[in-house]
């Protein structure tokens, strides 16, 4: 079990090489190289941000805390917002003129295809800018006879780290799924005193899932894997660890442990895939 409170954590800024602007985030956990790979970070993204219309061969789950964020025709995020990206599902354009910020899980979908880690994929990049640019999300390279060849950046860089042509899975959805959290009815947790929950959803056959937690002073809510967790607000302790806000919590599948709360505490839960071998 791992539990990280959001101070042990250095907020980066980076240029991205695969989108026009700037974004920073406290990169909270990461997984292991393989098909269970994944990585929860809280980014914050201002000014002048575009990424295009684009799709992924892994999962998202996107939170939106502060700010408004655009996804073009998919529609709009604002604090409440919360959103499942599925594999091979176009989503965006997406733009930001003020400040926001999100949590963001991205993980390996039920097409097993994986999700390449951040260091693997700007290793990529950079060897790429040897032979080409990166612009607005573009990678751009010159064939011999000088004609211009666009690729997607993502596509460039997947293709670059596993030396093959990035084959999209079919989408068992049509667009990205979209919800409002904060108009979702608080429920009392089955057998569970002092403690609410609103189920948002389990997606695919391999049952990603997020849901948000109410806990009240004194009570606890029993913490499960293969499954991540985010404190929004509140202060208690998972064992001898204390938690506040923005503190991030990871159990392994077979472990399990309570959190305690000491004042009344709200966070999201987000199930990671029951993928085999994951």
């Amino acid at each position: 079990m791992q539990v990280v409170p959001i101070e042990t954590r250095e907020l980066t800024t980076s240029a991205t090489q695969l989108r026009q602007g700037v974004i920073k985030a406290y990169r909270l956990i990461e997984g292991e190289p393989g098909l269970g790979n994944f990585a929860l970070r809280l980014v914050n993204i201002a000014g002048d941000f575009l990424s295009p219309r684009h799709r992924h061969n892994f999962d998202q789950f996107r939170m939106q805390l502060e700010g408004t964020y655009d996804y073009g025709p998919d529609g709009k995020f604002t604090p409440g917002s919360v959103g499942y990206f599925p594999e091979g599902v176009y989503y965006g354009p997406q733009t930001s003129s003020g400040d926001t910020w999100n949590l963001l899980l991205q993980f390996a979908g039920a097409s097993r295809s994986g999700y390449t880690s951040e260091a693997e994929g700007n290793r990529a990049a950079d060897e790429l800018k040897t032979r080409g640019t990166f612009e607005k999300g573009v990678y751009t390279t010159y064939r011999d006879d000088g004609k211009k060849v666009n690729k997607d950046a993502y596509e460039a860089v997947w293709e670059h780290v596993h030396g093959r042509k990035l084959e999209y899975p079919q989408p068992r959805y049509e667009k990205p799924v979209f919800l409002r959290a904060d108009r979702f009815d608080w429920q009392p947790a089955p057998g569970l005193a002092g403690v609410a929950h609103k189920p948002l959803g389990a997606f695919t056959e391999c049952q990603a899932s997020a849901a948000l937690y109410r806990v009240d002073p004194g009570a606890s809510l029993p913490l499960s894997g293969r499954a991540l967790y985010f404190v929004l607000r509140g202060s208690g302790s998972v064992g001898d660890s204390p938690v506040a806000r923005h503190t991030s919590c990871y159990l392994l599948a077979g472990e399990a442990a309570a959190l305690k709360a000491s004042e009344e505490l709200e966070l999201v839960r987000l199930g990671l895939p029951k993928i085999e071998d994951a």
